[in-house]
């Protein structure tokens, strides 16, 4: 019975996840919302998480002598278990909200190598190699500042050639993350984002590696980083790597104008980027025809990314 019981329920769960929310849909129209599924999937795996951390930290306390101290460690172990459950809640929000825009097919992008050129010209993402971008944001930690370099190396991924990029920033003048970034343009002339391979630093030393993935392995797949003609309310993947890496991002206007550091710009294109993985942390990016990304403004704390300088060798 509660085999039969399962196989109804999720024979229910299909047919409400076939249509739009809200939408009528007969049974026999019904196709799977492989979007909406996937972020099911993920809050389940995301609560399994939070219910296996939990555990763990109720046994630690267990061995802790004094019932005082004991108590106090399980209702801390308990208040992290919410926290995690919100988080958890929240992204499967996120993912919905997405699923929205994105539609309900399953995202398997078709990559043939013949469909790609030789660099990257597009003029929002331009990728000239020797060419090194800076920027400067001040934080509640301090000065940190990035150097975005595209390098003349290269990396053949899904059998495609891409241009290697090492994104490192620095903090107060000391290395925090070390990045390679791997990106090549369609015969269309949308950028894709291939992979990357992201080290955090303290003390100089790797503390996590989180967000690294390479597209064709462990089913992560490339997404768009910058459209060939993006046009406002475009709304697109730029990468895929389920509770890794999922940012995505949605395109709000082609006629903005940007003064930093580097220079006052006019028709940028301004994007609004998330991530379910942290849906409070919305970006704007800024980027100006001819030059790449001039500015990224980050929603929740108000700072400013501002290109500062070119460098060409």
């Amino acid at each position: 019975m509660d085999k039969q019981r399962d196989a109804l329920v999720i024979a229910t769960l299909i047919g409400a996840l076939a249509a739009p929310l809200g939408a009528a849909t007969p049974a026999s129209a019904a196709s799977p919302n492989v979007c909406r599924l996937t972020a099911l999937n993920l809050q389940a795996a995301c609560q399994s998480d939070a219910r296996g951390d939990h555990q763990v930290a109720l046994a630690n306390c267990q061995n802790r002598t004094d019932a005082v101290v004991r108590e106090a460690c399980r209702r801390a172990a308990r208040q992290l278990q919410d926290a995690a459950q919100a988080d958890c809640r929240a992204q499967l929000l996120a993912r919905q909200d997405a699923c929205g825009n994105l539609g309900p097919a399953a995202y398997a992008p078709v990559i043939n190598p013949a469909d790609f050129v030789a660099g990257v010209n597009n003029p929002y993402f331009p990728l000239t190699p020797g060419t090194t971008f800076i920027y400067e944001r001040q934080t509640a930690e301090g000065l940190e500042r990035v150097e975005f370099a595209v390098t003349h190396r290269t990396k053949v991924i899904l059998g495609v050639t891409c241009i290697e990029v090492r994104d490192i920033a620095i903090l107060n003048g000391v290395l925090i993350e070390d990045t390679l970034d791997w990106f090549a343009q369609d015969q269309a002339g949308n950028v894709w984002y291939f992979g990357e391979n992201t080290h955090e630093l303290e003390d100089g030393l790797i503390v996590n590696i989180d967000g690294t993935w390479t597209g064709g392995v462990d089913d992560a797949q490339p997404g768009i980083i910058m459209p060939a003609q993006p046009a406002v309310g475009d709304f697109y993947r730029q990468e895929f790597s389920l509770d890794n890496a999922e940012d995505l991002a949605e395109v709000l206007s082609r006629t903005e104008a940007v003064s930093v550091p580097f220079g006052s710009f006019t028709n940028c294109v301004k994007t609004e980027d998330i991530t379910p993985l942290s849906p409070d942390a919305i970006e704007n990016k800024y980027y100006a025809p001819g030059v790449g990304q001039v500015l990224t403004v980050h929603q929740d704390t108000g700072e400013r990314s501002e290109l500062k300088q070119i460098i060409i060798e």
